[in-house]
């Protein structure tokens, strides 16, 4: 799927995909984009792997966000 080079590695490979995959198709007002590698990220930081794995939200708690005076 992926055509620009050096070619994506493979979706399972988080760190290495995270760096060099590109967005082929955006939808913000829907709140996801399409990777090169056919990995679906949403707005929430949640994934949707091409072999059909879930990928969590990665949520920061509550008390680490900042608060504005």
């Amino acid at each position: 799927m992926c055509t620009h080079r050096p070619s994506c590695p493979a979706a399972d490979s988080l760190e290495a995909r995270v760096v060099t995959a590109h967005t082929v198709a955006a939808h913000p007002e829907q709140g996801w984009n399409l990777l090169c590698d056919g990995t679906i990220v949403f707005d929430d930081t949640g994934e949707l792997r091409p072999g059909g794995l879930v990928v969590a939200p990665h949520r920061v708690p509550g008390a680490h966000l900042a608060m504005a005076a």
